[in-house]
């Protein structure tokens, strides 16, 4: 069947205003039948996001003092309650059966600890489509709602990080059955487990359920809505004359995401890739724009077609000689990364050094404790860790073909008085990273850009 899945963000359903251009978006587009939506972004009246506040509420005012904001569960049901209330009342939708079992669901005691915070993550997305839903019905739509709970998304019981199951794509192709010009509007980020309980995936999983739900029907496209034109050559932020990149392959953007590119969730691609369905990063408020398409491969007509940045890092430099010789040296250092819960990113080695890259927001609390377990467990001569580093990384196909895009790049940074800490090859030659002083690193990816981009 040709159709189209689309997923629009939290800045997309934001307030009444955006959702009415999801609804043009979709009238104009018959292909369009299947419209994933995420909780509501923040907006001029809410600081905070909605799904932040019924976590907050979940945890009894924890989740907002550990960020030191100072707002209580009582304000954040307040706040719960009064976006979905104008949201109803500016939409014209019919608010008491809404506002009545939102109520119910925040006032749940028979929920603790873990499933308790993922059932209330999840009512952000489940009451945004069912208010979008009405909205489309009165509109002119012939919209359904699809709720997980209903077609069995099945998530595993990690109830606040939960993996699809693969009997949910059985579910899904069985219970969309697209019957005349009829649309489905679908709550993201959330499914159930196998013993019908809310699970919820990782924040921006919206992005997850629209990947899942195009895999399961073959979709032609999945367009990912969101509040940018697309996926820029660097940081628009930065770089205020960046392009959009009009085409990437999945490879590409991966390893974009996995560097600061942050306008999608990289494992929605996962199963999208294996089916070869494109994916259409487009922007919400300016659906003219054809955005960035992520496509299984793509003639190399650029070396080079995008540089990320990545900050507030940090470097661990451990040294031992011979340490490369050493069979289970680095499995067992990893090991003890991950028992202090500290993500690893990637670890140049050779004989006698080896240097792990971490977020140096995780070493908060740990550093002391996971250096003391490193020099007892594998007789290090030496660590040193650097902090306040970017990493910045050249993604395009077209460098496997032309390392002299490398030196262009180090002379560049030469040219201008940049100094390096790091650099870095990756295996499939298709990108490169340089780790900078983070209080130059902007000076360094305006340089790159100007080099490597702007002057081909």
């Amino acid at each position: 069947m040709d159709i189209k899945v689309c997923k629009f963000g939290g800045s997309s359903v934001k307030d009444p205003s955006q959702i009415k251009k999801v609804f043009n978006i979709v009238k104009d587009d018959k292909k369009r039948r299947v419209v994933v939506v995420s909780a509501p972004g923040r907006d001029e009246t809410y600081d905070e996001k909605i799904t932040d506040h019924l976590l907050n509420l979940a945890t009894n005012g924890n989740h907002f003092f550990e960020q030191k904001v100072h707002i209580n569960p009582k304000q954040s049901y307040d706040v719960i309650i009064n976006k979905f209330k104008k949201l109803c009342d500016d939409l014209k939708i019919e608010k008491t059966s809404i506002l009545k079992d939102l109520k119910a669901d925040l006032d749940n005691k028979n929920l603790s600890g873990v499933k308790k915070e993922a059932f209330f993550l999840s009512r952000g997305e489940h009451y945004n489509a069912k208010i979008i839903n009405e909205y489309f019905k009165i509109s002119g739509l012939n919209s359904k709602l699809k709720l997980p709970e209903d077609f069995k998304f099945i998530l595993n019981e990690n109830f606040c990080d939960g993996r699809i199951e693969r009997e949910s794509y059985k579910n899904i192709e069985s219970s969309f059955s697209f019957k005349e010009d009829e649309i489905y509007i679908v709550p993201g980020f959330y499914g159930v487990t196998k013993n019908n309980e809310i699970a919820v995936m990782s924040r921006g999983g919206s992005d997850l359920t629209g990947g899942e739900i195009a895999y399961a029907l073959d979709a032609d496209l999945y367009e990912n809505w969101t509040d940018t034109n697309g996926v820029y050559e660097v940081d628009p932020r930065i770089i205020n004359d960046a392009n959009v990149i009009p085409r990437l392959t999945f490879k590409e953007i991966r390893l974009l995401s996995s560097k600061g590119f942050n306008v999608f969730h990289f494992n929605a691609m996962l199963n999208c890739k294996k089916s070869k369905i494109p994916i259409n990063i487009r922007n919400t408020n300016n659906p003219l724009d054809k955005g960035t398409m992520i496509l299984n491969e793509r003639v190399p007509m650029e070396d080079l077609v995008g540089i990320a940045k990545l900050d507030n890092m940090a470097s661990i430099h451990i040294q031992k000689n011979m340490l490369g010789d050493e069979i289970g040296f680095t499995a067992e250092l990893l090991r003890i990364f991950e028992e202090y819960h500290v993500n690893t990113y990637h670890y140049p080695t050779d004989k006698d050094d080896i240097a792990i890259l971490v977020d140096q927001e995780d070493l908060k609390g740990n550093i002391n404790n996971l250096r003391r377990q490193i020099e007892k467990r594998l007789k290090t001569n030496r660590i040193t860790v650097t902090y306040n580093l970017s990493i910045i990384t050249l993604v395009g196909i077209g460098l496997k073909e032309n390392a002299f895009a490398l030196v262009d790049a180090i002379t560049a940074l030469k040219d201008n008085n940049i100094t390096f800490e790091m650099f870095d090859m990756s295996p499939s030659k298709i990108s490169f990273h340089i780790g900078v002083s983070q209080n130059i690193a902007d000076a360094a990816l305006k340089t790159l850009h100007k080099k490597l981009i702007k002057g081909k």
